[in-house]
């Protein structure tokens, strides 16, 4: 028997792009008017006193450990021991808004959700994987492409997951990303695909006019009748080293291009924002024809789906991000960071233009932390072993024949010498 806030919010949501692709979970999810509802109700009326939330208050401040509290003296004891709503803090939530829009500025006058603060894009990953997937799904993706997305939407929630060669005369493959999404299209009327730029492992962000060539075609699919749910992982948004990027997010895009398009931004200050440990992410809705309130149905459900999981996200990093968006030198801070990784890449980019090898080759790179070589006949793993073992140089065998390097971690004085090593390496194993 499915819970009646369930019907209430799947009745709010009939008609809607959302409610039509909902998983059996998604369906069924909701969230509860228990503690955290009733909680939240006591801490705007409970003026005489709030006897909801299990915490330890004196003076109607949650108490907080001197041990704790001078690691962090410049946050206040709310600031770092309280509990945080479980979608997130509200000021956190509009200023995260904020910060999309001024990125995205096509975004200023199209109506997309309030952010949900989610722990970690991954989990966010997992929880839209949740909401949309199941055993009757198929989740379209990039090959190569980061494995965590084929652990959780294949292994976790038993959806098929479906990939298209990635790249194609240097750039990204439109033909077969058109003949994989039209093929799913035919099979059910539903598409759900996941975009990942700048890519993990490859590096590779669209140029303005292959973003546009994908946005055209998501829209035509759809305005033919097609239901199109389009995931849009930037986490490594901005990070661009080149002029003929795609600046812009495709959420940007398609949050309003067809009623028949749920785009989801997926994204959060892990790496544009260089605080990695933080595990802070957000999940945006955009679509066109959709209201406050389908947005906040659909919004009910992911905070059900956050609820049953984790309860909600940590505090502090919620807290320090707040002050940190608000800071005046934090643009210039960020673009020192930002020129360092543009330098690596260019080095990295150097090297691999002037070096080139019959037994391997890069795998087209423009933009965020990485790039990938191909490997023509060894096998990645053997190839990482070696550097491993022989070199003390790691790396990453994405696949038989895909090795990822993370260029960021790399110092600029041992650049040459990492790739120097790769290539020699595949050289030598390949003869062998």
């Amino acid at each position: 028997m499915m819970n009646p806030l369930a019907q209430e919010l799947n009745a709010a949501l009939e008609g809607t792009t959302a409610g039509s692709l909902l998983s059996d979970f998604g369906k069924r999810i909701f969230f509860p008017k228990g503690i955290i509802a009733q909680s939240g109700e006591a801490k705007k009326l409970g003026k005489t006193a709030n006897a909801t939330i299990g915490m330890t208050v004196k003076d109607g401040t949650p108490v907080i450990l001197p041990a704790v509290h001078k690691s962090a003296p410049g946050l206040t004891a709310r600031e770092l021991v309280a509990y945080a709503p479980t979608a997130g803090l509200p000021e956190l939530r509009e200023a995260w808004k904020a910060e999309i829009v001024r990125k995205n500025p096509s975004l200023a006058t199209k109506s997309i959700s309030l952010p949900v603060l989610v722990p970690g894009l991954t989990a966010g990953i997992s929880y839209l994987s949740d909401l949309f997937l199941d055993e009757t799904t198929t989740l379209i993706a990039g090959d190569p492409s980061w494995d965590n997305y084929s652990l959780i939407a294949q292994t976790r929630r038993a959806s098929a997951f479906r990939q298209f060669p990635m790249f194609k005369d240097g750039g990204f493959n439109f033909d077969s990303f058109c003949e994989v999404v039209s093929d799913e299209a035919k099979k059910s009327g539903k598409v759900r695909v996941l975009l990942n730029f700048p890519q993990n492992p490859s590096g590779y962000s669209p140029t303005q006019d292959e973003a546009a060539k994908i946005v055209k075609f998501l829209t035509k699919i759809a305005d033919e009748g097609t239901k199109v749910l389009v995931w849009c992982d930037d986490a490594y948004f901005g990070l661009n080293y080149e002029e003929n990027i795609e600046k812009q997010s495709l959420f940007a895009y398609l949050s309003d291009a067809s009623e028949n398009i749920l785009a989801v931004k997926i994204d959060g200050p892990t790496k544009e924002d260089f605080v990695w440990g933080f595990r802070a992410g957000f999940l945006t809705f955009g679509a066109k024809g959709m209201s406050e309130s389908h947005y906040d149905a659909l919004i009910k459900k992911l905070m059900g789906t956050i609820r049953s999981s984790v309860s909600c996200a940590s505090t502090p990093p919620q807290s320090i991000l707040l002050k940190a968006l608000s800071d005046s030198e934090i643009s210039a801070q960020k673009k020192e960071f930002r020129d360092l990784l543009c330098r690596r890449y260019k080095k990295v980019r150097a090297f691999t233009d002037s070096h080139k090898s019959a037994f391997l080759y890069p795998l087209p790179f423009n933009s965020g932390y990485f790039m990938s070589l191909h490997l023509n006949s060894a096998d990645a793993e053997k190839v990482r072993q070696s550097l491993l073992n022989n070199d003390g140089i790691g790396t990453i065998a994405i696949d038989s024949s895909t090795l990822r390097v993370a260029f960021s971690s790399l110092e600029e004085d041992k650049i040459e010498a990492v790739y120097s090593a790769i290539y020699r390496t595949a050289e030598e194993l390949s003869r062998a």
